[in-house]
């Protein structure tokens, strides 16, 4: 058996070599500062808490950074994410064998832009994207009710890290002067 002070060594090795690693992780921007101005989105469907569901959630998204401030202030801000609910409709139905239907499909259409308010320029557009999420139709109207609920709040989830995902990048390639 090994006495502790012939581990030290080894153990302040490991520890040498794993702190010289370097991780790189991409939900995190570590760039300069920039502020960006997020203003609720317009939202032209019947869902009236939508906008304030992808707001809240792009919120979160953005507070993982530490290098992003979002602010109400448009006049301090450095960019702008601004976005549009086009659409959100149960346009599929799947049906199982004695000809009910098994599964609908929340369909959301969004549009979105990142602009660098300093040099007017465009980071970043989306002028058309599609969010689909199905769910079961087994259970009752309550039940149904409940389930398009957590369908159309995942596709909120998912839109909201491509887009926070997606702007890290450009602010990334912002930074190494590249487009």
């Amino acid at each position: 058996m090994r006495t502790p002070k012939s581990i030290l060594p080894v153990l302040l090795i490991l520890a040498f070599m794993l702190g010289g690693c370097v991780y790189y992780f991409p939900h995190v921007y570590d760039g300069p500062t920039k502020k960006v101005y997020m203003p609720t989105w317009k939202n032209r469907t019947s869902n009236l808490e939508l906008d304030a569901k992808i707001y809240q959630s792009l919120s979160r998204w953005f507070q993982k950074s530490k290098s992003i401030i979002l602010t109400k202030n448009k006049a301090e801000a450095d960019l702008i994410l601004a976005g549009e609910m086009i659409s959100i409709d149960l346009p599929s139905v799947s049906w199982d064998g004695n000809a009910r239907a098994t599964e609908v499909n929340v369909r959301l259409e969004v549009r979105y832009i990142l602009k660098d308010l300093k040099t007017e320029g465009i980071l970043w557009e989306v002028p058309r994207e599609f969010w689909t999420e199905a769910y079961s139709t087994k259970g009752g109207s309550t039940v149904m009710a409940a389930k398009e609920k957590e369908a159309l709040d995942q596709i909120i989830s998912d839109l909201s890290e491509r887009i926070y995902l997606g702007s890290l990048e450009k602010l990334r390639n912002l930074n190494m002067g590249t487009q």
